[in-house]
């Protein structure tokens, strides 16, 4: 049924050498593992970076036997290596250990500041914080990501960072595009929660070595390693709104060079919920299966490391009126009902070598075959999209003079096959084939002190967009003491999929129009933004407790968007090149503290002025809060002898007012206020850990109970001309509470 691609893969790592390996662990005087510690051999140009757990690998070197340890706020070490067995070296902090700004424990959500770009890191840890079942829910947690639901019908949730929706931002697995074109809308629930080893979210202008798509920001999460992974684990959970959910993870080391681990992954929900009495589901009825098996092959000694993912997904959602019964109602006038069936067949590889006798020289080869297709309808609306997709990435990392002075080249390509058919007030067949080959030039001076630097270039040639040159540039700076100052710049281009991206729209009555229709997309024109950003990170103490500020501002200005207009008629969406102004300013203070010992507090202020020319005039961004709040305390107790513990954390998100869009044109009843009014959601959990291996976890999700009225405009009459499910500003389930366990076998 599909065609059988068989690929060979890809992807940097850079600790891997031959022979005389030395292994080692850099900590701080509390024992906590330290990232980004640099590792020299004296005298030459040698050398690496410590990973997330501490943790270098380094070749052993001819010219001497000492290697030199550094790290910001510590004093630099000289250590004499005298045997190959694995060492721990122990880095001591410039001042005394009262004035250490270093957190005592690792956090599970880091801020970093040795990296050049504006990075933050979501550990495990954070993301078992929440129920996390799919990627989509994994940020509410986090002040950086924005989660609202897109409308009243699917239950799809939808994230923003920098007031953009998540189009604007490059969702990658493990530095390949993922979530992209067919699968912009839901892609992010088609990724378990209980999969994902951490997320990497970058503010701003991304790496030109991971494409040109990228405006408002970056996601990298990154699967289990196998290697890493333990023989089996099983998380269940269900909730009071009838959704069950069962992962099970099994992993086989074969040798100490090979391991596979199998994912499974099944969901249901059959209960029929309608909370705020409109007539209409609040969750979709569905299923879905979820496989994933995934190898790792890693030698040390020859510098190789690969990966190979093969999965498959099938995911059914059916969603409308409560009596409707799609065997009788599918797309007539009986009842107003909604299906979306969803297959995934992916597979991708990458594989990594590292120069024996250079080990900062290393080669990779990353490729993806996607094949997504989504057969669907809401109301009398259909719309069918078949992508298959083909991404090859070829990267090449060295040295110029010395390792203060790094560079990445190399090409890459992708081909995208659309098969895109609609049908609304109009039937149209969309099908198209999109390809674009493309070469960058990354450079990164680093003098290991207070300053840094990314500057990268790349020119791509895609069928549509033409050809065209994606410059970008990242400066960190320490001004004093544990601050670091961050500037960036830098474009993006990418083809606006405007039925893909806006599915929510079609569970409406609204009318579609597509204006300026000569371009090459739809008959619109690429879009074209430029992110410019200052980011600020201080970390101090306040009455010897650990804290943290963060000030970030981010301002996005287009060139060309596709813009969507829902204001100039509330039966129509307009979709038109941009002519005039838009732009995104953004603003989030950031503050952190931990009063004692696994006690955290985390806040975080979010100002938002997005604003956008419609047909109507320059108007604030429809649906999107100008004002945000988030707090979020976290408690662990002590872990006792068998590992028991306690832990509890409570997330508090408010939001102010939202425009919502023009429905003046509408009969009285139908009509909506200008603003959305303002309201605050509280999430909760508590977890039991009884042991090492087994633990449970009670939550409560929006335990105020805050529902927006009138969800759905004209929900007793869906096929009138008023009927839209789309102007959702907050929650329609109201409390919603929830239960779980995970088991381990380690």
């Amino acid at each position: 049924m599909y065609e059988k691609i068989t690929i060979l893969l890809l992807f940097v790592i850079s600790f891997t050498q031959a022979q005389d390996i030395i292994k080692g662990t850099i900590i701080d005087e509390n024992n906590e593992e330290l990232l980004g510690a640099n590792v020299f051999w004296f005298n030459t140009s040698v050398g690496t970076t410590t990973d997330i757990d501490g943790k270098f690998l380094i070749k052993k070197v001819t010219e001497t036997n000492s290697l030199v340890v550094s790290y910001l706020g510590y004093k630099t070490q000289k250590v004499e290596i005298t045997s190959n067995n694995e060492i721990t070296i122990k880095l001591e902090a410039i001042t005394t250990l009262n004035e250490v700004t270093v957190s005592k424990t690792k956090k599970s959500t880091e801020h970093s500041k040795f990296q050049v770009t504006n990075v933050q890191t979501m550990g495990q840890k954070e993301l078992l914080k929440a129920a996390c079942c799919n990627l989509s829910e994994s940020f509410s947690t986090n002040p950086s990501i924005d989660v609202n639901f897109s409308d009243a019908v699917t239950g799809n949730k939808q994230i923003k960072m920098l007031g953009l929706t998540s189009p604007y931002i490059l969702i990658a697995e493990e530095n390949i595009p993922s979530v992209r074109g067919a699968s912009q809308a839901y892609g992010l629930s088609f990724v378990p929660g209980t999969w994902v080893e951490s997320i990497q979210i970058t503010k701003g202008a991304g790496s030109v070595i991971n494409g040109y798509e990228s405006i408002s920001g970056q996601i990298n999460y990154e699967i289990l390693k196998p290697i890493d992974d333990i023989p089996f684990f099983l998380n269940a959970y269900g909730s009071m709104d009838g959704r069950f959910e069962l992962n099970t993870h099994f992993n086989q080391k074969y040798s100490d060079k090979l391991s596979s681990t199998l994912f499974v992954h099944g969901n249901t929900r059959q209960t029929k919920n309608d909370m705020n009495n409109d007539g209409f589901l609040d969750n979709p009825i569905g299923k879905q299966i979820n496989l994933l098996n995934r190898w790792q092959y890693n030698d040390v000694e020859k510098g190789i490391v690969s990966f190979l993912n093969v999965r498959y997904m099938n995911d059914e959602k059916q969603s409308g009126q409560t009596f409707f019964n799609p065997e009788t109602d599918k797309l007539t006038t009986n009842a107003w009902g909604s299906e979306i069936n969803t297959e995934k067949i992916e597979v991708s590889n990458k594989t990594g070598y590292v120069f024996p006798n250079m080990p900062y020289q290393s080669i990779g080869f990353q490729n993806s075959f996607q094949s997504h297709k989504q057969d669907s309808y809401f109301g009398l609306n259909q719309y069918n999209i078949h992508q298959k997709s083909l991404y090859s990435n070829l990267i090449f990392n060295s040295i110029i003079t010395n390792t203060r002075n790094k560079f990445a080249t190399g090409i890459n390509f992708s081909y995208d096959d659309y098969d895109e058919k609609v049908a609304v007030n109009f039937t149209e067949d969309f099908s198209r084939t999109d390809n674009s080959v493309g070469a960058f030039f990354e450079y990164t001076f680093d003098n290991l002190d207070d300053f840094s630097l990314v500057a990268g270039l790349r020119v791509d040639n895609h069928n549509r967009l033409g050809a065209f040159v994606t410059p970008r540039l990242h400066i960190r700076y320490n001004p004093w003491k544990e601050a670091v100052v961050r500037a960036s710049v830098g474009r993006g281009k990418r083809a606006a999929n405007i039925f893909a991206e806006n599915q929510q729209l079609l569970a409406s009555s609204r009318s579609f129009s597509i204006l300026n229709n000569d371009g090459k997309l739809y008959g619109l024109n690429p879009e074209i933004a430029w992110n410019y950003g200052l980011s600020f990170i201080q970390s101090f103490k306040v009455f010897g407790a650990d804290s943290e500020i963060v000030l970030d501002y981010y301002r996005t200005d287009f060139e060309n968007q596709a813009v969507v207009d829902l204001d100039f008629s509330p039966q129509q969406v307009l979709f038109s090149n941009l002519n005039g102004k838009s732009f995104a300013n953004s603003f989030q203070a950031e503050f952190s503290i931990e009063p004692f010992k696994h006690f955290n507090i985390k806040s975080a202020y979010k100002y938002y002025d997005v604003q956008t020319q419609y047909a109507t005039g320059q108007l604030q961004r429809a649906l999107q809060a100008k004002h945000r709040f988030f707090a979020n305390v976290s408690f662990e107790t002590h872990i006792k002898d068998k590992g028991q513990q306690w832990k509890y954390d409570v997330t508090y998100n408010w939001l102010g007012e939202q425009r919502l869009p023009n429905t003046q044109s509408n009969t009285p009843q139908y009509r909506l206020p200008e603003n959305a009014p303002s309201f605050g959601v509280v999430n909760a959990q508590i977890t039991r850990t009884f042991s090492s291996v087994f633990e449970v976890y009670v939550g409560g999700e929006n335990l105020g109970n805050f529902k927006q009225k009138n969800a759905i405009v004209s929900a007793e009459n869906p096929f009138g001309s008023s009927f839209d499910s789309s102007m959702i500003y907050g929650p329609v389930f109201g409390q919603m509470y929830y239960a779980g366990l995970r088991f381990k076998i380690k």
